[in-house]
């Protein structure tokens, strides 16, 4: 099976700095995954023309199963939290997973939030900024693939170094508990060492994420735990939407006894 996880940017393009739907579902009709995990992702939203981007892209990749979990509702400059499990119904933003394969079950994780504003300087920033993060949270999925059942944590980590951390650590906790094989994919916020130290997981895709034009990072991972292997190297596809490259691999995933 091939899996991806993309940070899409809500599907806004470096190039010409316009979210064409098109575009984006070509970008992702053109990864020709099986199971892919989204970032950033709008729904209802005027910046990305009001779409459900979710939607735009199980239908460009043939999902019949696919899930948004928001985590911020309203418009930017406005968002308030949202729970992935309690959908608003206003315009909203957060996280997404599709699927080409059945899905036995779904069900939404909420992270441990940082409350009170962090000090964070940003890459060419002289001085820290003083920032909130936004609500975190995992989609969990339990996909029946043609070799074997696979659960699919997909998430987006904080920005905040100090937080990003916990965060991992909780979530991996969360995860040992789950069936196996397990994959945990997304933007992680993280570089590959980090990740898998922090979370005990075996990496399976190992290729620098960011920025997308010259990638000196790998922020994006998929990261296996029990009987998942990768079965070959790892790609990072500039698609032409998003400051992120979309990393994609081949899974092997073995039944279980």
């Amino acid at each position: 099976m091939r899996i991806a996880t993309f940070n899409i940017l809500h599907g806004r393009s470096l190039a010409d700095g316009e979210v064409d739907l098109d575009r984006f579902a070509r970008a992702v009709r053109d990864l020709d995954v099986d199971v892919l995990a989204l970032q950033e992702v709008d729904r209802d939203q005027p910046r990305s023309h009001g779409a459900d981007l979710t939607t735009v892209a199980a239908e460009a990749m043939g999902a019949p199963e696919h899930r948004f979990a928001a985590v911020l509702h309203g418009e930017p400059g406005v968002w308030t939290a949202a729970s992935g499990d309690r959908q608003p119904s206003s315009a909203a933003y957060g996280i997404a997973l599709l699927s080409r394969f059945p899905v036995r079950s779904w069900h939404v994780l909420d992270l441990p939030l940082r409350r009170r504003r962090a000090s964070v300087r940003w890459p060419g920033s002289r001085w820290p900024t003083l920032v909130r993060d936004e609500p975190r949270a995992a989609l969990v999925a339990s996909v029946q693939t043609p070799t074997g059942d696979l659960t699919v944590v997909a998430t987006h980590l904080t920005f905040i170094p100090s937080h990003t951390v916990r965060q991992l650590t909780h979530l991996a906790s969360r995860a040992r508990v789950l069936p196996r094989p397990l994959v945990l994919v997304g933007d992680l916020n993280l570089d590959a060492d980090k990740a898998r130290s922090v979370s005990g997981f075996t990496s399976l895709a190992t290729a620098f994420t960011y920025p997308v034009r010259q990638p000196t990072r790998q922020l994006d991972h998929v990261l296996g735990y029990g009987p998942v292997t990768a079965t070959g190297a790892a790609e990072s596809i500039d698609t032409g939407v998003s400051d992120h490259r979309a990393l994609l691999v081949e899974l092997d995933v073995r039944k279980t006894p």
